[in-house]
C-alpha cells in the first residue's frame, strides 16, 4: 500500500516525514521512510523489534537527527535538532522507560526545567496551582505534592502525559504505554487516549499488542527492516493483516504445537510456602517433556513462586524433589546445580548485563564450567559456546562482541534464553518469556520451547497473555492471591475457564489449600 502522505491531503497534517533515512555505524536503521500524522488522529506504528520504530520516533521528537529526508510541521520544512526544538513544535515523546525523578513530587516533575519564577526564585505556589488542571485533564486524582516514588507505574505514566501537556504538546508519541500496566490500568489509559484525540491532540501509538492497536488506531503504519511495509486504514486493521505486513508472510497457525511424549514426573512440589504468601501451601507436579503454563492476574504470586523454585527467595516450608530426589533450593547456585534454569520477567534488570558483550552474557551462567582449574577462563570454549548459541537461537547481531544493549528486545530475550540453554537445563522456568518482543521473535521463542520439551526438558512458564497460555500449554496452573486455585488440561483451556479460577472461582476437581 502507498505511504499515507501520498493518500491524504497535506493540509490536514501536523507532521509529514518524507524519505527519512538513518544509519548507525554502517547499519541501516531507516531507509526512505514516509509517515504522516493528521490533527486529532490516533496513528499506530507497528513492526518487529529492529524494524526502526524507535529510531523514527526519536527523529520526530528531536532526540536524533536524520541523515537524509525531510520533516514538515504544518506543511513547513523544519529541522528537529533537539528535544527542546521538538517541544517548541508541540511534539513530546513518552518513553517506555519513564523519565521521572522519584525523589521529586508530582508538580516538580511536571515543570522540571521549566519552573515559573518569582523574584528569581522558583514559584512553588504557582507550580502546584498550575499542576492541578493538568492532573485533572489526565484523570489523575492525587495531591501535586505527592512524591512520584509513591505512585504506581500507571499513575507515573499519567504524570508523564501531564508533563507533556504542560508544554502545550499537540503530538504525543507513546512507546509501549501498556507494557507494565494491569488490564484495568490499561483500560483507563485507553479512555485518556480517546479523550485527548477528541480534544484535537494527535497521538502516535507504538505497541506489540495488536488487540490494542485494532481498538484504538484509525490508521496503522507498518515498518519492516527499516522500510515502509504498508499502511492499513479503518476496516483493514485486523490481526492477520497486521501480522502479514510485519513479518512479510502468512502466519496461518501461530502456535504450532506438535504431539510429543510426556514422560515420568520430574518436578514434584509439596506444600511449598513462599515468603510472599506463606499462609498458602502449593502442591503440583511437572513431567519430563511437558510444557506447563501458569496463569493468574497481577499480584497472584506467580513470579514469587518462580523465584522460590530458583532459590532467589527462601521457602517458608514444604519440599521440592527433582527426578525423584529431594533438593534444597536454597540459592540460585543450588538450583543451577540441580539442573534448573530461569529466565526472569525483567530481562534488563535481572537477566542481562547490558554494558557487556553478547558473548559475555551468553557464557555468564556457565562461568564455573568454563574455567581451567577454576581460575582461568577457557576462551576457546567461550567462543564456541557463544557461536553455537547465536546460531541455534538465530540471534541477529553483527558479532558476538556487540554490546547487548544495542540489540533489539527480541534478540536480547534470546540472549537470556541462550545463557541458560548453554547449561543444558533439565527444568526451565520462564517468567513472561515473550514480554516486549515482536510477533516474529515470539514465534521463534515458541519454536525453541517446542524443541526443548521434545528433547525431554520440563518447562514451567508464566504468561499474562491468555492466548499464549492456551496455545502453548499441555496443562495450565492458575493462581489467585498466592493460592493455587486449580489446573486445567489442554482440552479444558478456554479464556472463561482460566479467568474463573484467576478471579478466585473454585475448581470443582481440586481441593484448594
Amino acid at each position: 500500500m502507498a505511504s499515507s502522505f501520498f493518500t491524504l491531503s497535506a493540509s490536514d497534517h501536523v507532521i509529514d516525514a518524507r524519505y527519512v533515512s538513518k544509519r548507525f555505524a554502517g547499519v541501516v536503521a531507516l531507509e526512505h521512510v514516509n509517515l504522516s500524522l493528521r490533527r486529532g488522529e490516533v496513528l499506530a506504528v507497528i513492526g518487529e523489534n529492529g524494524a526502526g520504530k524507535s529510531t523514527l520516533m526519536k527523529i520526530l521528537a528531536g532526540v536524533l537527527t536524520p541523515d537524509n529526508g525531510e520533516i514538515r510541521i504544518d506543511g513547513k520544512p523544519v529541522e528537529l535538532d533537539s528535544v527542546r526544538t521538538g517541544l517548541k513544535h508541540g511534539i513530546a515523546l513518552i518513553h517506555q522507560e519513564l523519565n521521572l525523578s522519584d525523589n521529586l513530587d508530582v508538580a516538580a516533575n511536571i515543570f522540571l526545567g521549566r519552573e515559573p519564577r518569582r523574584f528569581g526564585l522558583i514559584d512553588r505556589r504557582r507550580i502546584y496551582a498550575d499542576a492541578v488542571p493538568l492532573l485533572r485533564e489526565v484523570g489523575l486524582e492525587v495531591d501535586p505534592r505527592t512524591l512520584v516514588d509513591r505512585l504506581s507505574i500507571a499513575h507515573q505514566q499519567l504524570v508523564e502525559i501531564a508533563k507533556a501537556r504542560s508544554t502545550n504538546a499537540r503530538v504525543l508519541i507513546m512507546d509501549e504505554p501498556t507494557s507494565s500496566l494491569t488490564q484495568h490500568e490499561a483500560e483507563q489509559l485507553f479512555k485518556l487516549v480517546l479523550k485527548l484525540r477528541e480534544a484535537g491532540v494527535s497521538i502516535v501509538y507504538i505497541s506489540h499488542r495488536l488487540g490494542e492497536v485494532k481498538r484504538l488506531a484509525e490508521r496503522v503504519v507498518v515498518l519492516r527492516d527499516g522500510k515502509n511495509a504498508g499502511d492499513l486504514h479503518g476496516y483493514q486493521i485486523d490481526h492477520d493483516s497486521m501480522v502479514r505486513l510485519m513479518v512479510g508472510r502468512e502466519l496461518s497457525q501461530f502456535y504450532k504445537r506438535r504431539a510429543h511424549v510426556i514422560r515420568e514426573d520430574f518436578l514434584r512440589v509439596a506444600d511449598l510456602r513462599t515468603p510472599a504468601h506463606p499462609q498458602h501451601r502449593l502442591s503440583f507436579t511437572i513431567k519430563r517433556g511437558e510444557m506447563v503454563g501458569m496463569a493468574g492476574l497481577v499480584g497472584s504470586g506467580r513470579t514469587e513462586l518462580m523465584q522460590t523454585l530458583f532459590g532467589i527467595a527462601k521457602p517458608r516450608g514444604g519440599s521440592v524433589s527433582i527426578a525423584g530426589q529431594p533438593v534444597e533450593l536454597s540459592s540460585p547456585l543450588a538450583a543451577i546445580e540441580a539442573g534448573v534454569g530461569m529466565v526472569p520477567e525483567d530481562r534488563k534488570q535481572q537477566g542481562l548485563i547490558l554494558e557487556m558483550a553478547v558473548r559475555t552474557n551468553l557464557t555468564l551462567a556457565a562461568l564455573r564450567a568454563n574455567c581451567r582449574g577454576r581460575v582461568f577462563l577457557n576462551r576457546g570454549y567461550e567462543r564456541k559456546l557463544s557461536a553455537d548459541m547465536v546460531g541455534t537461537l538465530r540471534i541477529k547481531t553483527p558479532s558476538d562482541r556487540q554490546l547487548v544493549h544495542l540489540l533489539s528486545g527480541g534478540n536480547q530475550q534470546k540472549v537470556v534464553l541462550g545463557k541458560w540453554l548453554a547449561l543444558k537445563p533439565r527444568l526451565l522456568l520462564l517468567d513472561e518469556p515473550t514480554r516486549g518482543v515482536d510477533i516474529g521473535a515470539k514465534q521463534e521463542i515458541y519454536r525453541l520451547m517446542e524443541e526443548l520439551v521434545e528433547s525431554g526438558v520440563a518447562i514451567l512458564f508464566v504468561s499474562s497473555e491468555m492466548t499464549e497460555i492456551i496455545g502453548m500449554s499441555d496443562r495450565a496452573l492458575v493462581m489467585h492471591e498466592g493460592r493455587l486455585m486449580g489446573e486445567l488440561r489442554r482440552d479444558q483451556l478456554t479464556e472463561e475457564a482460566i479467568m474463573h479460577l484467576a478471579t478466585g472461582g473454585a475448581d470443582p476437581e481440586r481441593d484448594v489449600a
